[in-house]
């Protein structure tokens, strides 16, 4: 994929997404420097470093393509815990949030997002052959016994607090790593995530477990359809519109589906025709 070394990652961006007055805009700088600082937060496929060091996923793989059409020739990559993306944005720790993270109104308040670049339904991994029968954040209400690993300030953990599971049955996690030793542990009966997400590290990790079948909560009568893309602070508006641009080139071309196939993604979790203009109203 030709990404740069994780951990090299520093962010050297202008004060304003379309340049100081009279300086550079964001994007002429970025490729004046001829890199791009990235944030990931380690959860396999979406974004996560792999074992040689190097960034690697559907989202880096999409913030790598989408910035060498726009001349900027590498993406350098900083692993952060989930929770701490957004507040890593902010502080400039890097430019753009490659990781999947979901577009939600709650989120749009604090971050600018891309159109969206990929889906996939919810799915718990648990322990082969599904000894407490478990398909659904309902479960976990019904079974005060049981406990679930869900990342900190994920989609996932709203919609498990949605569907009351109480605090103390949350072992909230930071990365998906974690998540997996808390089940090769027995202190989780199950870790919530993105089927794609399950997936992809059984087959990479492998282990006593299996991922249950894919669904979409549905809430007030509403099927809840996630869609990711790369996230960027508000003021970033000019580098937002080119990047939006290049994303539709790579939906038209197959492109984007191109970018994904590794990492086990297929046309089912390509975008539709929903906006990010109509997630962030919810």
């Amino acid at each position: 994929m030709g990404l740069a070394t994780a951990g090299l990652a520093a962010c050297s961006r202008v004060d304003d997404g379309g340049g100081e007055e009279g300086g550079p805009s964001l994007l002429e700088s970025l490729r004046e420097q001829g890199f791009v600082a990235v944030g990931l937060a380690n959860e396999i496929p979406f974004g996560f470093i792999d074992g040689s060091g190097e960034p690697a996923g559907q989202s880096p793989a999409v913030a790598q393509a989408v910035f060498e059409e726009l001349g900027v020739p590498e993406i350098q990559a900083s692993p952060v815990a989930w929770d701490g993306l957004i507040p890593g944005l902010q502080a400039n720790r890097f430019d753009v949030i490659a990781a999947g993270m979901f577009i939600t109104p709650e989120r749009c308040e604090q971050v600018a997002f891309s159109e969206p670049t990929a889906t996939s339904p919810e799915a718990f991994m648990v322990q082969e052959g599904n000894p407490e029968n478990i398909q659904h954040f309902t479960d976990f209400a019904d079974n005060p016994d049981l406990v679930l690993a869900v990342l900190n300030g994920s989609v996932e953990q709203t919609y498990a607090e949605h569907f009351g599971v109480s605090e103390d049955q949350m072992e909230l996690i930071s990365n998906q790593t974690a998540g997996y030793e808390l089940l090769e542990s027995g202190r989780a009966d199950a870790m919530s995530m993105l089927s794609v997400s399950h997936t992809y590290l059984l087959r990479d990790r492998g282990g006593p477990f299996e991922v249950t079948e894919p669904f979409f909560p549905e809430i007030d009568g509403k099927e809840e359809r996630g869609w990711g893309g790369l996230a960027f602070r508000q003021e970033d508006t000019e580098l937002v519109e080119e990047v939006n641009r290049v994303i539709a080139e790579f939906k038209e071309s197959g492109r984007l589906l191109e970018l994904g196939e590794e990492w086990g993604f297929t046309e089912a979790d390509l975008p539709d025709e929903t906006t990010t203009a109509q997630l962030c109203e919810g």
